[in-house]
């Protein structure tokens, strides 16, 4: 029992014995760090961040990203939209089509503004999941084509910079046709800064020492800078510490990138409240600064410096089917350390019985004696040991209180300068954008329209139609209207739904109730977003270029529809799902718009 408990400590301090360990600086330094990160996208996992009124959204980013405050984040990744499903929603893209290019489209820009507001020396890298229909000119892979891609990715690197002032740092590519042609548009291009390629393995492609070498100056590699980044870990609590640590120490990884930068998105898709912190409930202002915020101070060193392996000590004892002998171990401190009178201490408990957890507190400082001090350890605890004096926890006043989506909510979609992001409506498939309609000065002139007319590459199981959801997900019964709009003639359609049980990467699979209309003068009532489960149907009167309102009222297991304020047809009975989503979408990737939406819930 007492072997286990001591190969945890080894391996935590490098070869140290249980109750000894020696620190002598004269061994050699580590590679240089190049900090802690966060990804935000893959997909779409800080969109309702962008909707918090002030003060709480700047006390959220000042959490993630103001230096010797939270997280004291090094580096911002973030995916280039490419207006598909990516995990827990759809990313816009910069350019819908080839002759259209928007740097406005999105909410990752402002992100890495505000990144750079308040750390100018924070590292930006960008990475695409899913491109555009015409980036794969109608396949389902974006390489056949590398000089198409590459344009793609170099525009949004200038648009970076043109349009924002960012400088990306890093592009992560994963095949070497790829990189060669982003590196000749790059190299020969206005940009002045150095672009660092972050190699990726993909099947056969990789890219070798000797064949960097031979790249343009402008381009740099990460492998010959020695740099090793591992991204997109998922870890929480003293996981987040432990794994981060053990890449450096063990593995000589310079930096990790955990996904996801901030839990911005409904909880109930994939990996909900998964992120550095969570901050879902943009309705209320509330947010929850949580244990791996605390976690990754832990662990923090300005970037640009190298580490001596065991400077900063960190012990990691985790308790759960071993009865275990603690010890107190002794540090013998040798080399430049062998003067020190004494260390300051950081320390974190987490209490997973009674939740009342001590993050990253500051604790007397160790006292050194002849060279050496003594530490008392106990169970699920984490300490840093550092000569560094100038750390500090920051904080702000509670925000306010958890409140569920409003019961009764509505939006004309009136917005004179559209911000950069339409939340609360959720993106599933498609994409939704405030738009300006120059046929329609009357109650129309402003509407929310589907916009993405191609199936793009895919990173995940989109599904054949598109949809964007919106509300809370435990609401069972509720009325749900809204005026719509089919621009295509025939085989167009667009739906209003209710009680939708899934999203994400399983959205094909979504569940709910699901009212049809079609441009061929048709509806249908569907227990599926595929439509294979019929309820009702029959003939509606529809057509293309007509404003239509739609009521979808569901109440138990009977659901009733109204068209245009008349009876459509009256409750079919709906036994699954129990709750869910409202959503609001199109048949297929067509254009379609939609006003004055209205969710009213019991």
């Amino acid at each position: 029992m007492r072997a286990h408990c001591l190969r945890v400590i080894i391996s935590c301090i490098l070869g140290c014995s249980a109750e000894f360990c020696v620190i002598d600086d004269r061994v050699g330094l580590g590679r240089e760090f190049d900090g802690i990160g966060g990804l935000s996208g893959g997909g779409a996992t800080s969109r309702l961040l962008v909707n918090y009124e002030e003060p709480y959204r700047s006390q959220i980013l000042d959490f993630l990203f103001k230096p010797n405050f939270g997280a004291s984040l090094h580096i911002l990744k973030v995916e280039i939209g490419g207006d598909a499903q990516t995990t827990d929603g759809t990313e816009p893209s910069h350019m819908h089509s080839k002759d259209e290019a928007n740097f406005f489209r999105g909410y990752e820009w402002w992100l890495m503004k505000e990144a750079k507001k308040r750390n100018p020396n924070i590292k930006l890298i960008g990475l695409p999941w899913a491109f555009l229909g015409w980036v794969g000119k109608g396949t389902q892979w974006p390489y056949f084509f590398p000089n198409v891609t590459a344009d793609y990715v170099v525009t949004w690197i200038y648009g970076a910079k043109q349009h924002h002032n960012l400088d990306i740092d890093y592009i992560g590519v994963c095949m070497l046709k790829l990189i060669v042609q982003i590196i000749r548009s790059v190299a020969s291009g206005p940009l002045k800064h150095t672009i660092y390629i972050l190699l990726a393995r993909f099947n056969k492609y990789s890219v070798t020492p000797q064949e960097a070498e031979q790249t343009p100056g402008s381009i740099k590699y990460a492998s010959l800078a020695r740099t090793k980044f591992c991204s997109q870990q998922r870890k929480t609590n003293l996981q987040t510490f432990f794994f981060t640590k053990s890449c450096y120490l063990h593995k000589r990884i310079t930096s990790t990138i955990s996904w996801n930068l901030i839990a911005s998105y409904y909880e109930n898709l994939s990996f909900g409240g998964d992120g550095l912190m969570t901050a879902e409930e943009p309705w209320s202002g509330h947010y929850l600064v949580e244990s791996p915020i605390w976690m990754t101070d832990h662990v923090k060193i300005m970037p640009g410096k190298k580490y001596y392996l065991k400077e900063i000590v960190i012990l990691y004892i985790y308790i759960k089917y071993y009865k275990m002998i603690l010890t107190d171990p002794t540090f013998q401190l040798k080399g430049s350390f062998a003067p020190l009178t004494d260390l300051q201490v950081w320390y974190s408990k987490l209490d997973f019985e009674t939740k009342k957890d001590t993050l990253f507190q500051r604790s007397s400082p160790v006292k050194v004696y002849n060279g050496s001090f003594t530490l008392r350890l106990d169970v699920d605890e984490v300490y840093t040991i550092t000569t560094v004096n100038t750390g500090q926890r920051g904080s702000y006043p509670e925000p306010p209180k958890s409140r569920p989506f409003p019961k009764n909510y509505s939006d004309d979609f009136t917005v004179d300068n559209p911000p950069f992001s339409e939340a609360p409506y959720f993106d599933q498939t498609g994409v939704f954008e405030y738009f300006r309609n120059s046929t329609d000065n009357g109650s129309h002139a402003f509407t929310l329209r589907q916009v993405v007319t191609e199936r793009p590459v895919t990173w995940a199981r989109d599904a054949d139609q598109t949809i964007s959801i919106i509300g809370d997900y435990s609401r069972a019964d509720l009325d749900v209207s809204c005026a719509v709009l089919i621009e295509t003639p025939i085989t167009g359609g667009v739906f209003l739904a209710a009680r939708v049980d899934q999203g994400g990467e399983s959205v094909r699979e979504a569940k709910g109730v699901f009212y049809w209309i079609y441009a061929n003068g048709t509806y249908k009532v569907t227990n599926d977003i595929g439509g294979q489960r019929v309820l009702a149907e029959g003939l509606s009167g529809t057509r293309e270029g007509v404003w239509y309102t739609l009521t979808l009222s569901v109440k138990g297991y009977f659901v009733t529809g109204l068209l245009n304020g008349y009876p459509l047809w009256k409750n079919a009975v709906v036994l699954e799902p129990k709750n869910g989503w409202a959503a609001l979408g199109t048949l297929s990737f067509e254009y379609a718009q939609f006003d004055h939406f209205e969710v009213n819930a019991e």
